[in-house]
């Protein structure tokens, strides 16, 4: 617990100045300067630990932590900038959930299949099963987020079905194989542990993967399959 206390100081000392020489700055009085009559020799007192009331901070160890604490805040601030959702206000519950899976599939931790069923802007039926981290990495899903794009299963998506015109694709993806023709129905198997991913709602979806239907009001049916390829 005191490694702990000790090491938070250290990171606040480090968060609130801007320098070393800062730092030191703080930890020199009117007085030290009154009978030293130099600022370098009081800094390096300072540093040595003759002088000042605070923390003793060695200024490799400070710039260390510096860079640190800097490196962490362009990583947090390059992730919000990845994540298409947010700041986005969701009202659905399935942007909702697609929000919250978006930085679990963007960095592999997790693969989602949605199954998706809907009218095409022809007004045809159309379902399919969509590889959610493939299609993050392959295009702009801000039009999505922000209501102005729907998501809509594709003949190019892992599996595709036009209840009117009858026209059947199924697909690999980045993270899928498709294992159609199966006594069991539509299969797909992970290719970074090759794990089976069941969708027949009768049935278990597999080691390491959940079921999740979804009311929407923006689609006619909704349920998406989470695999999880990572611990964390």
């Amino acid at each position: 617990m005191e490694e702990d206390n000790a090491a938070a100081a250290l990171d606040n000392i480090v968060t609130e100045f801007h320098t070393y020489e800062d730092f030191l700055d703080s930890q020199i009085t009117s007085l030290d300067l009154y009978y030293l009559e130099d600022e370098e020799l009081a800094r390096q007192l300072v540093e040595l630990g003759y002088r000042g009331s605070g923390e003793v901070l060695k200024r490799e160890e400070f710039e260390t932590r510096k860079a640190a604490a800097e490196a962490s805040r362009l990583s947090k601030r390059s992730q919000q900038k990845t994540l298409a959702s947010v700041g986005k206000e969701l009202n659905d519950n399935f942007l909702k959930a697609l929000a919250e899976r978006e930085e679990a599939n963007r960095s592999g931790k997790m693969t989602s299949i949605i199954f998706i069923r809907d009218r095409n802007a022809l007004g045809q039926e159309i379902s399919g099963y969509i590889d959610y981290s493939h299609r993050l990495k392959t295009e702009d899903f801000h039009p999505y987020f922000n209501g102005k794009k729907r998501l809509l299963p594709r003949a190019t998506d892992l599996s595709f079905y036009n209840w009117e015109t009858q026209v059947s694709t199924s697909n690999v993806s980045a993270n899928y194989q498709v294992i159609a023709e199966n006594s069991s129905g539509l299969l797909f198997k992970n290719k970074t542990d090759r794990k089976i991913l069941n969708v027949d709602p009768k049935a278990s979806p597999g080691d390491n993967s959940s079921r999740t239907p979804l009311q929407s009001e923006l689609y006619s049916q909704v349920v998406i399959y989470d695999h999880i390829t990572r611990r964390t």
